[in-house]
């Protein structure tokens, strides 16, 4: 916040004053300067809204693709109206953490359709993301995603115990984990992280809000919710 709250203020004097008037070391004419004083409860607001903007920027030109599913990675309604997008890794402890809040809010909103994007970014989590999207394709994927989240690690062993406890056809399985249409789309989402300026997991889409961490329950909850603003 402190980041985007400076670049508001630079974004405040440009209005004021015009380019020239900015300066780094006298943050701009005395008017602004008088202003932001006078005012100082309006740079929480400013920097909030400028956030807002880059936010909206970055997700402008990945919005359809990012809330369109790999076939089958749905948890929730897969028709539901209301739309969260969770980039996950099977190593990441607080993506573990937050499974808890993502069945909760399934279980509390039936219109609610949980897009799960595998985004293995920590060693070790690209065979069970993979194996993800094997369980997806024979629409298992809820069943594995838990519970592979309740393995001790990221371990060939924890993931064929994880496949296993799903039900998957295994040979199917491990024929389509390794193939290069799973590659594509991990490769596919790694490539919209990116766009989105998330740096980590668990990361969020949800009307057309970026969040990252594991932020609990009430604030997705108040993000899936809120009126999108136009």
């Amino acid at each position: 916040m402190r980041q985007y709250l400076f670049t508001a203020i630079i974004a405040l004097v440009a209005g004021f004053g015009g380019a020239a008037a900015w300066s780094y070391s006298g943050l701009g004419n005395a008017q602004t300067r008088g202003y932001l004083v006078e005012n100082p409860d309006i740079l929480p607001e400013m920097a909030e809204a400028y956030q807002r903007g880059q936010e909206e920027q970055r997700l402008a030109s990945v919005e359809t693709q990012v809330k369109q599913p790999f076939p089958g990675a749905v948890l929730g309604n897969p028709n539901g109206s209301r739309t969260l997008v969770k980039f996950t890794d099977y190593a990441c402890g607080y993506c573990r953490a937050s499974t808890a809040d993502i069945d909760r809010l399934v279980e509390t909103d039936p219109d609610l359709r949980v897009v799960v994007r595998e985004y293995p970014i920590f060693p070790g989590s690209e065979g069970p993301a993979r194996m993800a999207l094997a369980a997806a394709r024979q629409g298992k994927y809820g069943a594995f995603y838990h519970a592979m989240f309740e393995q001790p690690d990221t371990s060939e062993q924890s993931v064929m115990a994880a496949a296993n406890a799903a039900g998957l056809d295994m040979d199917a399985a491990q024929q389509f984990a390794a193939s290069e249409e799973a590659g594509r789309e991990l490769a596919t989402n790694v490539a919209m992280a990116q766009q989105l300026g998330f740096s980590g997991t668990p990361s969020w889409v949800a009307n057309g809000r970026l969040l990252e961490g594991a932020v609990g329950y009430e604030e997705l909850r108040s993000a899936v919710e809120a009126p999108r603003e136009s």
